[in-house]
């Protein structure tokens, strides 16, 4: 079995979506250790959103079963979306309920050093797809599931409002499509919107 690193690292200077707090590390020297004081966003690098990032009610990181976050998963090829994933490109995947599906775009070719308004996002009418299919998970290879500036909230709303997590940041640079395990957990925060995740793919 081979295992597959598949997050964005996290570090000072790192791409942030516009409007999120910036990576601070400050290292504390004492009289025989070190430790590091560490600053920043609940959707820092590759992490999950939870239904209560768009919802005031909705559920927080600590109310998801953990057993969503690893099992069976499925990359689907996407690289030729020119602007987002689309209904007709999952239709043709043949997604069955309880499936975990992660979006490889052109985002993960073109890197993750800078940030680009012009990522490949999730359309509304495809978010809206996955959700009647009752996927158990959704991640996508963009700091956002949605357009940036986008007036269409489904990307987030459809999926999260069926308590379906997203997991953004995802990078599968040199990662080919087909059948995987997932594993990638969030920290054990209590009731928050977010969390950075190390995500990883075993084959």
């Amino acid at each position: 079995m081979k295992l597959f690193d598949i997050s964005i690292p996290i570090h000072e200077g790192m791409i942030t979506y516009p409007g999120n707090p910036d990576v601070k590390i400050t290292k504390h020297r004492g009289a025989t250790s070190v430790h590091s004081e560490l600053s920043f966003g609940s959707h820092t690098g590759t992490h999950v959103d939870a239904p209560s990032h768009v919802f005031e009610r909705g559920k927080t990181l600590s109310d998801i079963s953990l057993p969503v976050f690893f099992g069976p998963a499925r990359v689907l090829d996407m690289t030729h979306a020119k602007q987002a994933v689309s209904i007709d490109d999952l239709k043709k995947e043949k997604i069955k309920k309880g499936e975990r599906i992660l979006l490889k775009t052109k985002n993960s070719q073109r890197g993750f050093v800078k940030f680009y308004d012009d990522y490949i996002c999730l359309d509304g009418d495809a978010a809206d797809y996955l959700a009647e299919k009752k996927v158990l998970l959704v991640g996508i290879d963009a700091l956002s599931i949605k357009k940036r500036g986008g007036k269409d909230l489904r990307p987030h709303t459809s999926l999260l409002g069926k308590n379906i997590p997203i997991i953004e940041g995802l990078n599968f640079k040199g990662i080919k499509a087909g059948m995987y395990t997932f594993a990638g957990f969030p920290l054990s925060f209590s009731g928050l919107d977010g969390s950075p995740i190390r995500a990883v793919l075993l084959k």
